[in-house]
């Protein structure tokens, strides 16, 4: 899985801009304005996976994340934090653009997050600001639970001379909050 081209190499946060910023000028803009305040679906996820480094597994990760009940336009904001079975430690802030079917049982959400990472025992990434983007399929039940497969991939977009990237590949469940 970490074979995928635009989870490794960071773009999918670049996804995340332009698919926000073209459902932005598309839902938002021409109703209450295209980075308007609004109030949308919060959730708590929790999601465990594997972790990739350089197409080898080097660990297991748990990851809880808030996508808060506030967005701007499309874009939700969101925090969350992770631990790794190496000790790697990463806390972000960032937002989150969800496309649902008609039906809204099946969704696509991007995001893009920027955090603080500890390296514990695991992975160097070349410094403590890492982003967090990725991409995640998923499928919401009657009662508003979701299930998902989810895509991330955190590196420091060259800001050090070091810029490896590590990926996650997880199931993740959100419960829909106040």
């Amino acid at each position: 899985m970490s074979d995928l081209a635009f989870i490794t190499d960071g773009a999918a946060g670049v996804l995340f801009l332009v698919a926000g910023l073209i459902d932005a000028g598309v839902n938002h803009c021409p109703n209450e304005g295209c980075l308007a305040r609004n109030d949308v679906q919060a959730y708590n996820s929790l999601s465990v996976g594997t972790t990739t480094f350089q197409k080898k597994d080097v660990g297991e990760e748990i990851y809880f994340r808030r996508d808060t009940g506030v967005a701007n336009g499309p874009f939700q904001w969101i925090w969350g934090a992770s631990a790794t079975t190496d000790g790697e430690l990463w806390a972000g802030l960032g937002q989150a653009v969800t496309f649902s079917t008609a039906n809204d049982r099946f969704y696509t959400q991007l995001h893009a997050m920027a955090g603080l990472y500890e390296q514990g025992s695991g992975v160097d990434l070349g410094g403590p600001i890492e982003f967090r983007s990725g991409i995640e399929f998923g499928y919401q039940n009657k009662m508003g639970t979701r299930m998902a497969l989810s895509f991330d991939h955190r590196s420091n977009a060259g800001i050090y001379s070091l810029n490896p990237g590590l990926e996650t590949v997880q199931f993740r469940v959100s419960i829909p909050t106040k």
